[in-house]
């Protein structure tokens, strides 16, 4: 079996923190289920709207061929991105080249935070040494449930669930500030404009190249893609 360098803990130790968590998680549906690779457009499958009148025989097929290679030559994965973690260090997103993702936005003050951050650990440490990261992403975008300072953030997660994955600098998922990687995550798995996320605690699953395969809503549970995350580290 192969081994697998562990990302460093975020967490040194703290004294126990107490929060409200008063995030109301019927504000979004639970039968929400994102448009994946059904909704393609022709702008995603070719590069541009491909002006079919136009084109006839050999040489339709030889323009629509020379896209998909063009296309295929500069396709981003999520390791071309390069963020700032909790402690504002930059961190290319390259090393983690080989690993299977879950990247997820999260929140400390919402009604979803103890499930899914207990859940997150558990995962983490189930499959760690076995080739999973998980990538948390605070956000302070629905219902302003993010609202502290880094070092908030970073001592929250950690006295209060002991997170040991990754946590990185607050962003916007959402919006004309959106981070470039949530750009990327949601446009790979909504559509060509990507849709909305909807709600904290959502997930993005990525494969060992980089490349989105799965996306889910925040009332799936960490738990609950378990057999998602171990069919992509067999892979």
């Amino acid at each position: 079996m192969a081994s697998f360098a562990v990302f460093s803990p975020i967490c040194p130790v703290f004294s126990q923190a107490k929060l409200n968590l008063n995030c109301k998680s019927s504000l979004f549906s639970s039968s929400y289920k994102p448009t994946l690779s059904s909704t393609k457009s022709s702008f995603l499958q070719y590069g541009f709207n491909l002006p079919i009148s136009n084109f006839s025989g050999s040489s339709l097929k030889s323009k629509v061929m020379g896209t998909i290679s063009a296309r295929a030559a500069t396709e981003k994965t999520i390791h071309d991105f390069n963020v700032k973690d909790i402690d504002g260090k930059d961190v290319p997103l390259s090393k983690f080249k080989g690993k299977v993702l879950l990247i997820v936005n999260v929140a400390s003050r919402c009604g979803l935070t103890t499930s899914n951050y207990t859940e997150l650990s558990q995962v983490y440490e189930k499959y760690k040494t076995k080739g999973l990261e998980i990538l948390a992403f605070p956000c302070n975008q629905f219902g302003a449930q993010e609202p502290g300072s880094n070092p908030e953030i970073k001592q929250f997660a950690c006295t209060r669930f002991k997170a040991e994955f990754p946590i990185f600098d607050k962003v916007d998922v959402n919006g004309p500030n959106t981070a470039p990687v949530y750009q990327f995550l949601k446009s790979s798995a909504g559509g060509f404009l990507g849709d909305l996320v909807k709600w904290n605690f959502e997930k993005f699953l990525v494969d060992k190249n980089g490349k989105v395969v799965e996306r889910y809503p925040p009332t799936t549970s960490p738990i609950q893609i378990e057999k998602d995350i171990q069919k992509l580290l067999a892979a």
